[in-house]
């Protein structure tokens, strides 16, 4: 499987249908976050189970969250993505109780791969409309 498809189904299985148990098939053994402003792991390099609780903190504060990816890039060992983020706030997020609103913003993932897995990513995205969708 090509890169670009191995990421396609990646986004597919363990963000969109929260397949925790599919982590392992896709994700090298040590996972860096590069840059990911505002992300606790950011500077991080994370084993499996690490990984997991990273997405379990994203799914507690948005259980339904969804990623419609946009345009997909691939350069060696690099496959970059724009994408089209969903959710609705059902959970706390830091010191803010859950609110009920949806949210749509958007962001660039550059996935890096080694050795056929994803092995850590560099992402920007607009948390402030987050913020402001969110009221806070």
């Amino acid at each position: 499987m090509d890169k670009e498809s191995f990421l396609k189904e990646f986004i597919k299985r363990v963000w969109n249908e929260q397949d925790f148990n599919s982590v392992e098939i896709f994700v090298s053994p040590k996972y860096t976050v590069h840059l990911d402003t505002g992300d606790p792991w950011e500077g991080k390099t994370l084993n499996h189970a690490e990984f997991r609780e990273r997405l379990k903190y994203s799914f507690s504060s948005f259980p339904d969250i969804h990623f419609d990816i946009q345009t997909m890039v691939s350069d060696g060992d690099y496959v970059a993505i724009t994408w089209v983020m969903t959710g609705t706030n059902l959970g706390k997020i830091e010191k803010y109780p859950p609110t009920g609103k949806s949210i749509k913003t958007t962001g660039m993932t550059i996935y890096h791969f080694t050795d056929g897995k994803i092995s850590g990513h560099t992402q920007v995205f607009d948390r402030t409309t987050v913020i402001r969708q969110l009221g806070f």
